[in-house]
């Protein structure tokens, strides 16, 4: 069944959130714009905090809404690159506020407001992409996205190597993508890999796909399966590790052909 398109029911309303999220878009894309100053400005909105503590838990609070008084866990990795993660940081905290505030129960607004975040973070983002509330990410730059692409809620999207999820593809609740693995004898030793998502793939409910895998066009990783090695385009693969089972039933004839030992 297809998604239905859903709408507030009031266009007065509509019209002002979009008047919101475009006004924000337009001070993050404006050079002047101290971003962490933004952040905080936001985040005492959404929290209902006022400008002057009258406790030491607003205190706390206060500070913590700016983005230079917190920290993320991609900044104690290695491999961090200060120069693309600092102008990015003070978005991906205020991403993070807001799937925390009392807004986030309005999906309307939120798949709105994450849409237009995401184009500043991300290395790209397509069109039409809807991010649901819960994904998090290791540095932001790293990650590709093309149009049209569901990312549902609490995934996973490791990009301490890369990750390209390609148009039309769908990763579904608590997914996990991961684009590093650990040494086996010493894990303070990291190896960064290039994890694809191929177009019109699915990746299931409480799927993995490890590092440097490829799930191809158009297929399909079970729930709960784990990817280990690449999925060839229209495969369907469930388990741990991941085989493939079948194909998909509107795998064209020539793949078919390369794959006589599975039904579509």
């Amino acid at each position: 069944m297809a998604n239905r398109s859903v709408a507030l029911g009031n266009a007065a309303v509509e019209a002002r959130f979009d008047e919101w999220i475009a006004d924000i878009d337009a001070r993050i894309r404006d050079p002047k714009t101290d971003r962490n100053e933004l952040c905080i400005e936001l985040c005492k909105g959404f929290y209902g905090v006022p400008d002057a503590p009258r406790n030491i838990h607003e205190e706390i609070l206060l500070l913590s809404f700016d983005p230079r008084n917190a920290t993320l866990e991609a900044e104690y990795y290695s491999e961090l690159v200060e120069a693309k993660w600092y102008p990015i940081k003070p978005l991906i905290w205020l991403w993070q506020m807001f799937d925390n505030s009392p807004l986030n129960a309005n999906v309307w607004l939120g798949l709105k407001f994450r849409s237009m975040l995401a184009q500043h973070i991300f290395k790209s983002c397509g069109k039409g992409v809807k991010f649901f509330t819960g994904i998090e990410w290791s540095f932001g730059y790293n990650i590709s996205i093309g149009d049209g692409v569901f990312i549902h809620r609490f995934v996973l999207l490791d990009d301490r190597g890369t990750i390209t999820i390609k148009d039309g593809a769908s990763i579904s609740d608590y997914a996990n993508i991961y684009s590093h693995w650990h040494d086996l004898v010493e894990p303070k030793i990291v190896n960064l890999g290039d994890t694809v998502i191929g177009v019109g793939a699915r990746v299931a409910y409480h799927a993995t796909v490890l590092s440097g895998t490829q799930v191809g066009d158009w297929a399909m990783v079970g729930a709960f399966g784990l990817a280990t090695k690449d999925i060839p385009d229209y495969n369907v693969a469930i388990g741990m590790p991941a085989h493939p089972r079948r194909l998909k039933p509107d795998a064209p004839d020539e793949v078919a052909k390369r794959w006589p030992g599975l039904k579509r």
